[in-house]
């Protein structure tokens, strides 16, 4: 066979593809940075007009700054308040609307917090202020958890490959009522993702992935499945960690429903680690004790799924009304010692006409843990318990770019005792104090501004 008679084919649908719109839809707003002062989407608004033929040519550059005032009012480990914040910088590039060739986008991500928070000081695995705890690790730190490329081939599938945040605002474990990064919705973690994949999943870790669109349009229904590297960070660069022995598959589907005509979503997700752990059963034998060295358990994987469903919508699609919220998870429960986890709640935007940017929450978690334990020669030590805990917020659009957030959680930890070591009789012996903590409640006021 001539070789001619298949390149020349080959040229065809691959000019066909490139001839064609590729990638997903473009829903975007027609100058979405317009606007007065007080009605405008952004505190600096269109840069005399410069922003908004930016975005018209596939170029976005959106900032913003997150504080919170927090503090544990009752039990808990300690009652002080805290102030601390984050900032954040994203840039999204597409090729297509710069003209260059069809279906690339680019993504790129800057963040740092600053001060401290009262996360440490509840007793619970589940951080309450989860802004803070990004970028990883948390507190006086800067990184950039995000910076990839993306190119479609048809309106039905993408390759994609980079560093990636696997928690942002339209991506990991999405739902509509509770999601992100604790700036926007819920504060506390639990309540914005599934913590059952914490333990595979570095926050920032290089990878590489396929994206496709069973239906054209991502958002109706998208797969997606990633490969990458179980070790991550967002303060490097994550070539000096890769690692055959550690690496994490990523599978997740979600799809748009019409229930009783209304929006709703369901999402199912699979993650496995082939990453050595530590494994949370540990029995202090002689080998254990002269080597210095604790088991390991290798491989780990966790299921998760979660929906959400408007029951009131009054303009359907336009992402406004009130619904509810589901989350399942469940793991291996070794070397995962959350074995199981779910939450439930409700939330909404745009309850009132005349208030289109306010929202509100309440929402629900528990943890079942496998509790991690010492066996030693005389007992056996435990170190957790069931973690559950609640939240309610209600942000007040004071504009479109400054929201205040008013918040009440209050949390059983899995932390059990507070353990300190004070002085023995005569002050020459020194013993260990243990102080029961009790179930925390957390106020807090959170103002986010967007630039």
């Amino acid at each position: 066979m001539k070789t001619s008679k298949i390149v020349g084919p080959i040229i065809f649908w691959f000019g066909m593809l490139l001839g064609a719109h590729v990638g997903p839809q473009d829903s975007s707003a027609k100058d979405p940075y317009s606007g007065d002062f007080w009605s405008r989407s952004t505190l600096t608004g269109d840069w005399g007009g410069l922003r908004n033929e930016l975005a018209a040519r596939g170029v976005t550059l959106d900032m913003s700054i997150t504080q919170v005032g927090q503090g544990v009012v009752g039990g808990g480990k300690n009652g002080a308040w805290e102030y601390g914040g984050r900032s954040d910088l994203i840039l999204n590039l597409d090729s297509g609307k710069l003209g260059l060739w069809p279906g690339g986008l680019f993504n790129f991500e800057m963040e740092g917090n600053w001060a401290s928070s009262v996360n440490p000081k509840t007793g619970a695995l589940m951080a309450v202020n989860s802004s803070q705890q990004y970028p990883l690790p948390p507190g006086d730190i800067f990184g950039v958890p995000a910076w990839n490329f993306t190119q479609y081939l048809s309106p039905y599938f993408g390759l994609t490959i980079g560093k990636f945040a696997t928690i942002t605002a339209d991506s990991g474990d999405m739902n509509d009522f509770a999601h992100g990064k604790g700036d926007s919705n819920f504060m506390n973690l639990a309540l914005n993702f599934n913590p059952v994949t914490a333990l595979t999943t570095p926050y920032s870790t290089l990878g590489t992935g396929l994206l496709v669109s069973p239906t054209k349009d991502p958002n109706e229904a998208a797969v997606s499945l990633y490969v990458m590297s179980a070790n991550g960070n967002p303060t490097t660069s994550g070539f000096e960690n890769l690692n055959g022995n550690a690496v994490m598959v990523a599978g997740e589907g979600r799809v748009r429903t019409d229930f009783f005509g209304l929006t709703g979503h369901q999402l199912f997700g699979t993650i496995f680690s082939n990453k050595k752990f530590t494994s949370i059963d540990q029995r202090l034998d002689r080998d254990t004790i002269e080597n210095g060295a604790l088991r390991a358990k290798k491989g780990s994987w966790n299921i998760y799924y979660n929906f959400d469903q408007y029951l009131y919508e009054p303009k359907k699609g336009a992402g406004q009304g009130v619904g509810v919220f589901t989350r399942l998870g469940v793991s291996d429960g070794n070397p995962n010692f959350m074995k199981f986890f779910a939450s439930f709640g409700v939330g909404g935007t745009g309850m009132f006409e005349s208030r289109p940017s306010d929202k509100f929450g309440l929402g629900y978690y528990f943890i079942n843990l496998h509790n991690p334990t010492i066996v030693g020669p005389l007992q056996t030590t435990k170190l957790l318990r069931d973690e559950y805990g609640f939240e309610a917020f209600y942000s007040f659009a004071i504009t479109p770019w400054a929201l205040l957030t008013p918040d009440i959680q209050i949390v059983r930890g899995a932390q059990k005792d507070k353990v300190t070591i004070g002085q023995g009789p005569l002050g020459l012996l020194s013993r260990l104090n243990r102080k029961s903590i009790g179930t925390g409640t957390i106020l807090g006021l959170r103002l986010q501004l967007l630039f």
